[in-house]
């Protein structure tokens, strides 16, 4: 396959994987008429606050590991696979950015969407 097709593969699967992760459908019970307790609105944000932050830490250690493994490469490596490491670098600056800002991002809407 051609390198082209490959990226178109890669990006169709991570579209598809998208959709399915931030699926936007809304069942029409809540998890108390399931368990027959009582359920809370600072419940769902206690549990929501410790999954972002699970996600956020364990985001920011592989980030942090891959850059490791970037800067080895690049010192190591001859003036091609420099080159080479130099054009992945751009888009692994603007993924471990943003997955930094996340959090800032989420709250910031969130505290938009509070005020509506």
């Amino acid at each position: 396959m051609k390198r082209n097709q490959k990226r178109k593969i890669i990006v169709i699967i991570a579209i598809i994987f998208f959709v399915f992760l931030f699926n936007t459908m809304v069942y029409g019970f809540s998890v108390g008429e399931l368990t027959g307790t009582p359920f809370n609105n600072a419940d769902a944000k206690n549990m929501g606050n410790i999954i972002i932050t699970v996600l956020s830490t364990i985001g920011s250690i592989v980030s942090v590991v891959v850059l490791i493994i970037i800067g080895i490469k690049y010192m190591l490596g001859s003036v091609e696979e420099k080159a080479k490491y130099k054009s992945s670098l751009m888009p692994y600056i603007i993924g471990a950015g943003l997955l930094f800002a996340a959090s800032t991002i989420a709250g910031i809407l969130y505290k938009v969407a509070i005020n509506l």
